[in-house]
């Protein structure tokens, strides 16, 4: 972990360095440029906001900017809508939604509860600038624009590597603003960097409380004994539950309502950290750790009936928070507000898991605010490097990712064959496979897909792939 800090090309897939510890810490980054524009970039972050909260960067169609667009995916999504959820409230002066997905329901869904676009600021994040998901998302935003007679780039900002597509794009057009993703940091590790500061500070946050709270951790973390080292005895306590092998899965359960999403992101930062095929020497190892959760006590009322009576194929880390965090309580019962029963029932379930052999760990907060949660993440961060070490597997990169990726876009040009093949001769998924040498198992979604939703292209008996015959009309 010391050699990962100073600089070691922990990345060898792009040959890249992994920094997101120095994104709250810029001073232990090993070089003075990336020192200074880790800096430069929170000064540039909280002036963007303050002078949008004040009015003197607005719509160019006049009024002001009251709310955040987020167009990304993964990473660059899922950071964001946590800490937007968590710091949610009325007297936000910005509310924000994000746009993770290429679902255009979705996406209509997001874009009618927003009403009109008039008022709303859209960040495009994307390292590459070609991630087809906020890609597509950013067109379907851009369409909807130009149906209000809205000018798009004079309310885009593109939070992109310098150079990229995007970046070029944002360029061209002349959009509001610009904001640098550098190569040393990952997807899943993005949220301390310009990724989630952005819309933070957009939404009110402490982002400078969220920088203080992650860089106190990794001070901790850091933590060479690790009898002393909480990220230490997390990852001890995975690696004895799982055996090393993540035979087990790991149940994050919040008692908490505004930590929901929080199991959620621990599963892409840790699943796709950790499961990998292969470890670093090569060999074949498949290794991995299964997350899922949801939010006490809802949750023993649904699945925790298994975790105390099923499979034990499970261990559980409870995220538990002191205070209440309201300005009045309220007595449900005689001297029992409903934070005490919150309480009772984490302890309660504690217990009652115990009892039947399940074991957990439960990390306490003292109050949910910009430090604790900050905290709390680069706790995970640092627990899931220490693991990798322990299985010997490289946590800095995804190649599995990449491969859904080619396959995906293997599929889009196979589409576009397809729809070049198609004339108004009737023919079956297998004749039109046929003729293009693929796979009629291929073949079919795509038609099934395009028959549904294509006007011109019509399948019928759509059950029967032997009998059904498309063309276009």
């Amino acid at each position: 972990m010391a050699e990962l800090e100073s600089g070691a090309i922990a990345n060898p897939d792009e040959q890249r360095m992994v920094g997101h510890y120095w994104l709250r810490s810029p001073g232990v980054a090993p070089e003075g440029t990336i020192q200074d524009s880790i800096v430069e970039v929170v000064v540039a972050v909280e002036e963007f906001a303050r002078q949008v909260h004040a009015g003197e960067v607005a719509p160019k169609e006049g009024g002001r900017f009251r709310q955040v667009l987020v167009c990304g995916i993964g990473g660059s999504a899922l950071g964001p809508m946590l800490v937007a959820d968590v710091f949610d409230a009325p007297q936000a002066p910005m509310g924000v939604r994000v746009l993770d997905n290429t679902d255009p329901e979705g996406i209509a869904r997001v874009l009618a509860e927003l009403g009109s676009l008039r008022d709303v600021l859209v960040l495009v994040i994307s390292k590459s600038g070609g991630t087809p998901e906020t890609r597509n998302s950013m067109l379907e935003v851009m369409h909807a624009c130009r149906r209000e007679s809205l000018d798009f780039p004079s309310r885009a900002v593109a939070i992109t590597g310098v150079g990229s597509e995007l970046d070029r794009r944002a360029t061209e057009e002349g959009w509001l603003s610009r904001f640098p993703m550098w190569d040393w940091v990952g997807g899943r590790t993005s949220v301390f960097s310009v990724v989630g500061l952005l819309p933070a500070a957009l939404q009110g946050v402490d982002v400078r409380g969220l920088l203080a709270g992650a860089a106190a951790m990794d001070a901790s973390t850091r933590e060479p004994d690790p009898s002393r080292n909480p990220a230490a005895l997390l990852a001890l306590f995975w690696h004895v539950e799982s055996g090393g092998s993540g035979s087990r899965d790991m149940v994050v359960l919040p008692y908490r309502d505004r930590l929901l999403l929080f199991s959620r992101y621990l599963q892409q930062l840790v699943m796709e950290s950790l499961g990998k095929s292969e470890n670093r020497r090569g060999a074949a190892v498949h290794q991995g750790l299964s997350v899922y959760g949801n939010k006490g006590s809802t949750d023993q009322h649904a699945f925790v009936q298994q975790l105390r009576d099923g499979l034990h194929n499970f261990f559980v880390v409870f995220v538990r928070v002191l205070v209440d965090g309201v300005e009045e309580d309220v007595l449900v019962d005689e001297g029992t507000t409903s934070g005490d029963y919150l309480d009772g029932f984490w302890q309660g379930t504690r217990a009652a898991l115990l009892e039947g052999g399940r074991h957990s760990a439960t990390i306490t907060l003292e109050q949910l605010d910009e430090r604790s949660l900050a905290a709390l993440i680069a706790l995970f961060e640092r627990a899931v490097g220490i693991y990798a070490e322990l299985i010997d597997v490289n946590a800095y990169h995804q190649p599995g990712v990449e491969a859904g990726k080619t396959a995906a876009a293997r599929v889009l040009e196979l589409q576009a064959q397809v729809l070049i093949e198609l004339d108004d001769k009737p023919r079956t998924a297998e004749e039109i496979a046929a003729a293009l040498g693929a796979d009629p198992l291929d073949v079919w979604p795509v038609l099934c897909h395009l028959a549904a939703n294509r006007d011109g292209i019509h399948g019928g008996g759509i059950l029967d792939p032997a009998r059904s015959q498309f063309r276009r009309v």
